[in-house]
């Protein structure tokens, strides 16, 4: 009993540690952006302001067009989340459930595609994308994050739907069903939780993307995103840390409400418990 007790304790003080170690160069992040002249780093640390101002972000929300970039980022956002779940899960679904030839051999293609760094990617992306006229072009993004995000995102649900019994496509059938009735009422309502960590997945890599759209978008100020916008904001000579702090900040908002919104959703198993009668 002593020596369990001496363990949990250890444990604690281990992750209390870690927790540390993580979460202090986000609170000073977090009072750096509070900072009026802070084109050095206080040093020592602060975790509190010595005057705190809200001058920052001010000048983030009234000089920087934070708005015209935070449309752009909540619009590619949402309509890549939206087309990637809904073309990843039918063809998860296919992979899954529907016997066709070369199945297993576009699936391992799937799979080679998630082994190439994305780097080594962009330039014949970017040919293809100028080559069909969408350089510079927020459709042109989306196509892009479209294409790279249906193949991870298919391997990724297709291991929800493999486990779901076969015994309920059966019992569907029998009833009269067809594919779609099985795939829209019966495997998305019980692969909740795999959607709901895939979307997740999905937002949080477009939103804080920056070499992709930076590339495909160029210079065109109305198509640009918020990384995009962050990066202006190192200077070539000097950097005002409380500023990009502060643009950091509001642009982690959206990622956290959503986290807090969908985080009761990650526990995945027990979705089919009761489904089939034995």
């Amino acid at each position: 009993m002593k020596r369990n007790i001496k363990d949990q304790v250890i444990l604690w003080v281990i992750l209390g540690v870690m927790a540390l170690v993580f979460v202090l160069p986000f609170v000073i992040m977090i009072s750096t952006s509070f900072e009026y002249f802070t084109f050095s780093l206080p040093f020592p640390p602060r975790l509190l302001p010595k005057e705190p101002v809200f001058d920052n972000y001010l000048e983030v929300i009234n000089s920087q067009h934070i708005f015209k970039y935070f449309t752009n980022s909540v619009l590619i956002t949402i309509v890549s989340a939206v087309c990637v779940m809904l073309i990843a899960s039918m063809a998860a679904y296919a992979f899954a459930r529907l016997e066709f030839r070369g199945r297993e051999s576009i699936f391992k293609l799937f799979l080679f595609t998630l082994m190439i760094p994305g780097v080594l990617n962009i330039i014949p992306q970017y040919i293809i994308i100028k080559d069909i006229g969408l350089i510079g072009k927020r459709a042109g993004l989306l196509v892009l994050y479209l294409g790279t995000g249906a193949a991870g995102s298919s391997f990724f649900l297709r291991s929800f739907f493999e486990s779901i019994p076969r015994s309920i496509d059966e019992a569907v059938t029998l009833d009269g069903g067809n594919h779609w009735t099985i795939f829209s009422r019966i495997y998305l309502p019980l692969t909740k939780a795999g959607l709901a960590t895939m979307g997740f997945l999905v937002i949080q890599g477009t939103w804080e993307d920056f070499f992709t759209a930076k590339v495909m978008l160029g210079g065109n100020e109305d198509a640009l995103t918020l990384p995009i916008m962050l990066h202006r904001l190192s200077g070539q000579h000097s950097t005002k840390f409380g500023l990009i702090f502060a643009a950091s900040l509001i642009t982690l908002i959206p990622v956290m409400i959503l986290y807090v919104i969908f985080q009761k959703k990650y526990v995945v198993g027990g979705a089919v418990k009761g489904s089939v009668k034995f």
